[in-house]
């Protein structure tokens, strides 16, 4: 198993607009192959900060995850929210 840890800058004042198309991201992904369980953060100190933990089967089917169309399509809808590219961190046992 592997966690993948997503860090996001939202722009000032999108915070309840993200929340609201993040649950589309996280719909499509409880749905794909190897996927195993997550959890969605804020920062303490900065709400505009966010912090997505994930937990996946395997490497490929994080990376089958992250390459799909389905993942482009719900991810288009915030990434012009965003104030800088999605950070991703990969972590094995």
């Amino acid at each position: 198993m592997i966690k993948v840890i997503i860090e996001r800058m939202i722009a000032d004042g999108m915070e309840s607009t993200y929340d609201e198309a993040i649950k589309n991201t996280l719909s499509a992904m409880v749905a794909a192959h190897g996927y195993v369980s997550g959890a969605t953060y804020k920062d303490a100190k900065d709400s505009n900060h966010r912090v997505i933990i994930t937990n996946w089967q395997s490497l490929q089917a994080w990376t089958t995850w992250s390459k799909s169309d389905e993942r482009e399509r719900v991810i288009g809808s915030i990434r012009p929210i965003l104030t800088q590219p999605e950070k991703f961190t990969i972590l094995t046992a």
